[in-house]
């Protein structure tokens, strides 16, 4: 086997162990030691790649970050159509298959905010609002501009509570191993969420469109 790929190959075990640790026992709980031996590596070797824990943390929420940016990536194709919310069924089901595709990665994102207040992740998540206008605020306008959107609420914050709570959704089902945490099964609760999304929970008006509140 030529010289870079063995060095590859060491790398991606020591990765791997690790992140399998500190997804399960947190990065404070978790040594060099141990992702050594989790990898069938010398300590040395692990060193050879990797400066120290800290450094191996990062590499695997930045090695997360790149799926998520990945524009081949199912859910970023989705979002590159820009056809929210009717797209809502389709965001869903991709939101699922990258959670339960990526859920070491995301319990990371969890031990961070735990272990380092959130300082390794922080980045990502102060940019998310700008990613989403660049891809949804001028399709969003021009449908609200044709009366194809309500004038009540801002579409951006619907993409954005719509993006945060499937993921938040399928992250407690299937990173913390909660099914049913809403009182029903996924597919029910994921309708419901959408049905309330797309039409709100008070009546409307059919001439004003504006909702109907208590004492109007």
């Amino acid at each position: 086997m030529p010289q870079e790929v063995k060095w590859e190959a060491s790398r991606s075990k020591a990765l791997e162990a690790a992140l399998e640790l500190f997804s399960h026992q947190g990065f404070g709980a978790t040594t060099m030691r141990q992702i050594a031996e989790k990898a069938g590596l010398s300590v040395g070797n692990v060193y050879h790649h990797f400066k120290g824990k800290e450094e191996m943390f990062q590499l695997l929420i930045d090695r997360y970050w790149e799926r998520l940016l990945d524009p081949e990536l199912r859910l970023n194709r989705v979002f590159a159509r820009g056809n929210f919310p009717e797209d809502l069924e389709e965001m869903a089901d991709a939101i699922e298959e990258v959670v339960a595709a990526n859920a070491d990665h995301i319990l990371l994102i969890y031990v961070d905010v735990i272990e380092f207040r959130g300082q390794h992740i922080r980045a990502f998540y102060e940019s998310m609002a700008d990613r989403f206008q660049k891809i949804y605020a001028e399709r969003l306008a021009e449908r609200r501009e044709r009366g194809e959107l309500t004038d009540g609420t801002d579409p951006m914050v619907g993409v954005m509570v719509a993006t945060r709570w499937l993921f938040y959704f399928f992250t407690v089902e299937k990173c913390f191993g909660v099914p049913m945490h809403f009182g029903m099964g996924p597919e029910e609760a994921v309708h419901g969420f959408i049905q309330l999304l797309r039409q709100g929970l008070l009546p409307r008006d059919a001439g004003s469109g504006e909702a109907k509140t208590t004492g109007s």
